[in-house]
């Protein structure tokens, strides 16, 4: 997958074809699947913000590919994460990196032009309060991007999908009998069955934010289409990316 790849048009079906590529080595070359995805976001992301001076909180950002895209592009980039060994994963100490709960952030209100979430939503218990401290550490005007895969989405089971549409416990007996040791994720405990018609009726009554988009993150045509069909969206958006702005 070529730098000049990446900026292809997004939605298009060779962007999500090279996306799909990765996810399907993410066990066996994460590094190359997350850089690659972090490339992605950050094109994203800079079609309604320039990331160069701006300051960008991470949060739950695992070992913080991310948080080095943003950097490269110019950004004061800080991670915050609760899971330690996720911190430590890749070997080495990850500078500007704090160990913290996205329910309670240690930053001041209104300091983040850009707090940037990438597939946590679906690891909370509690979204609602989980976004309110993402929207509290953002600044008047600035913009907050979050993203996560739904339950009924094909992955929405992660490594038991997509027999997860079986039931959650049946998923995670055959996983166990077909590679020998329990899944990752466990329904109720860190994944949570989060849908995206709730999620869009939240985020759309509050009166903090303004939505200025909410489409499917890797759909490779009609990304924000297929999120406006009840039904369908819960299936087929996949992962449900959205774009939101601070009021003032």
């Amino acid at each position: 997958m070529t730098g000049t790849a990446l900026h292809l048009k997004d939605p298009s079906l060779r962007r999500s074809l090279a996306l799909f590529r990765a996810f399907l080595r993410e066990r066996t070359d994460p590094r190359h699947c997350y850089a690659l995805l972090a490339r992605d976001s950050a094109d994203q992301l800079e079609k309604y913000t320039p990331l160069a001076g701006r300051l960008v909180a991470d949060v739950g950002g695992g070992s913080g590919h991310f948080t080095e895209e943003f950097r490269r592009r110019g950004a004061h980039a800080y991670l915050f994460e609760p899971d330690l060994a996720e911190l430590s994963s890749r070997g080495r100490a990850f500078g500007g990196a704090v160990l913290a709960d996205g329910y309670l952030l240690p930053l001041a209100d209104g300091v983040a032009d850009v707090c940037f979430s990438s597939n946590v939503l679906e690891h909370v218990a509690d979204p609602q309060t989980f976004l309110s401290e993402l929207v509290r550490v953002t600044r008047p005007g600035g913009l907050i991007y979050v993203s996560f895969t739904n339950w009924l989405s094909p992955w929405g089971g992660h490594e038991t999908a997509p027999w997860h549409y079986l039931g959650a416990r049946r998923a995670r007996e055959r996983y166990r009998r077909r590679t020998g040791r329990p899944a990752k994720h466990t329904l109720g405990e860190n994944l949570f069955a989060h849908h995206i018609g709730p999620t869009l009726r939240q985020v759309r009554g509050r009166s903090d934010v303004t939505v200025v988009s909410a489409r499917s993150r890797y759909w490779p045509f009609l990304a924000s289409a297929v999120t406006r069909v009840p039904g369908l969206r819960e299936v087929v958006t996949w992962n449900l990316l959205l774009i939101l702005r601070r009021c003032s």
